[in-house]
């Protein structure tokens, strides 16, 4: 049984646990899986028909690091992944954590300055990448900045004979190699670095433990009651948490099977896979799940084996959530809420919570984490109701960005509290609401405006399909307000004045939309994330 110790007064909160943490490292638990489960289904790869029970799937993974070994990688080297979601990706985070290497995740997205920057930063030895994917072409980007990188050995291509090798190269050692590259970890070794992407200067790099991600993952399939029986559909990319730690080590360290739709987010490939596999859980950002539900055939699919799922990324609008409830059988469907620095889960609803805590809440605490929202300027802990600072402690916070001391202090205080840099607010439940970024809080004419609020609102509107707000510069108030919508019907879409009349009498009267731009998309990051920065620069 978990708990959540009370406090009435102050916006602080501790998840209790009977239940100790892990204490393996992700190799160790991943030998107990195979144990328990050798002829469960491990990991379904639906675009090429490929699928793996536990035991094939620790034999692949076991290739794949005696692979890495062979050619000389060794424990605190860093092996850059550069690839959209398929097996080997998976394959290599399992391979790097058994023999101690550092997997550094690289955004597929990335172009040749970008990636030089990364390579470079972590000092990444050996690097595993995609041949290409939409319009990159991998082999020629990692070409253009070769020279530039001179820590960079090789690069080993999924797909091509560059693959091969590595794992033929498996045999050339023997196993006991393996185990004593194993027998010499600690789960708090140093595994992932994770680049966050700064909407300034360059990307900082997460540095992640087993100790970390792999009691995240466990922890958040606990909440929502993983078991070896669930089969977990992931379209959410992998070099993010949300797919390597929520999804494969969530699935792993329960027995569960991962299964990989598409190499990137495609509602069509997810929801045929989803049928196909009879899935049980399906994570994504709200934006993915409204790209399904809007598929003009979205009712002939046959989704009655989904119980849950994860919903993380951004808030999810209350319309969204009811149709994810009813429509695609989603009831124990669980908002989570977190940040790379923080491997990243720390906030959770729970299986039996109601659509209210669902939609206007992501959550409580996590057993053996603690959470609190304090003044961003006097760090002082608010009473609770009062918006503030969020700020989590506890086994998930980071060791720190890679190689940056300074930026580590910046973000980790000497009590090692990671401050997140949202507003919150924490209810007298324990429940926490986030109402912004500090940095997209809109002020006008000295009044502290919160996009969320009015996006939630808008979100009601019989014309509007999506919709993000925004403040933009104003010569005499500071900001106004922008509200950027996506209608129903682009024929047919909401005129300013429809919008005001429609927040008449219910909104304060300055939080009420003063512009309003129809938009077809909106500016999305890779993890599907909306790029509010990118909206408000091109609009002020």
């Amino acid at each position: 049984m978990t708990s959540v110790e009370p406090s009435t007064a102050l916006s602080y909160s501790h998840g209790t646990s009977a239940t100790p943490l892990l204490a393996d490292t992700i190799g160790v638990n991943l030998d107990r899986a195979i144990a328990a489960f050798p002829s469960r289904e491990a990991l379904v790869d639906v675009p090429s028909g490929r699928r793996w029970t536990y035991a094939e799937f620790g034999a692949a993974v076991d290739e794949v690091a005696l692979g890495l070994l062979a050619k000389g990688v060794i424990k605190g080297d860093r092996v850059g992944i550069w690839a959209v979601n398929c097996p080997e990706w998976v394959l290599v985070q399992y391979a790097t954590a058994r023999i101690g290497a550092i997997m550094v995740n690289i955004n597929p997205a990335y172009r040749a300055h970008e990636l030089e920057y990364v390579l470079k930063q972590a000092g990444v030895s050996v690097l595993i990448a995609s041949l290409a994917h939409k319009s990159s072409d991998y082999r020629s980007l990692v070409n253009q900045v070769r020279e530039k990188c001179p820590q960079l050995r090789e690069t080993v291509y999924i797909g091509d004979p560059s693959w091969g090798a590595l794992t033929a190269g498996a045999a050339s050692l023997p196993y006991e190699r393996l185990t004593a590259a194993q027998s010499e970890l600690s789960c708090d070794d140093p595994v992932n670095i994770q680049y966050t992407s700064g909407t300034t200067g360059f990307p900082k790099g997460a540095t992640l433990s087993h100790h970390n991600i792999l009691n995240n993952g466990y922890w958040v399939g606990r909440t929502i009651g993983y078991g070896e029986h669930d089969r977990v559909c992931l379209p959410v990319p992998f070099y993010h948490c949300f797919g390597m730690v929520m999804g494969n080590l969530g699935a792993t360290s329960h027995g569960a099977c991962i299964v990989i739709p598409a190499p990137s987010f495609d509602p069509v490939a997810t929801l045929r896979a989803v049928e196909q596999e009879r899935c049980t859980s399906l994570y994504g950002v709200p934006t993915m799940f409204i790209a399904e539900l809007g598929l003009p055939d979205f009712a002939s699919y046959d989704l009655s084996s989904l119980r849950t799922g994860i919903m993380a990324g951004s808030p999810c609008p209350v319309e969204v959530m009811k149709r994810v409830v009813a429509e695609m059988h989603m009831t124990e469907v669980s908002i989570c809420y977190g940040m790379t620095e923080t491997s990243p889960v720390s906030l959770q609803t729970r299986r039996d919570d109601d659509i209210e805590h669902r939609t206007g809440t992501v959550g409580r605490v996590l057993p053996h984490i603690e959470v609190k929202v304090v003044d961003p300027v006097s760090g002082v802990t608010h009473p609770r109701g009062t918006p503030g600072e969020l700020c989590t402690r506890g086994y998930g916070v980071m060791l720190g960005y890679w190689d940056e001391p300074e930026r580590t202090a910046e973000a980790v205080d000497p009590g090692r509290w990671m401050h997140t840099g949202d507003l919150a607010v924490m209810q007298e439940d324990g429940y926490v609401r986030i109402v912004g970024r500090i940095k997209d809080m809109i002020i006008r004419g000295g009044e502290n405006i919160y996009p969320r609020e009015i996006e939630e609102f808008l979100y009601a509107h019989p014309k509007i399909w999506d919709v993000q707000v925004v403040g933009v510069p104003h010569e005499r108030y500071g900001e106004e307000v922008l509200a950027c919508v996506i209608p129903r019907d682009h024929l047919d879409p909401p005129s300013l004045e429809e919008l005001r009349a429609f927040c008449d009498g219910q909104l304060a009267h300055y939080k009420i939309p003063s512009r309003l731009q129809i938009l077809e998309t909106f500016p999305m990051t890779v993890s599907g994330k909306v790029r509010k920065v990118e909206l408000r620069e091109k609009y002020a």
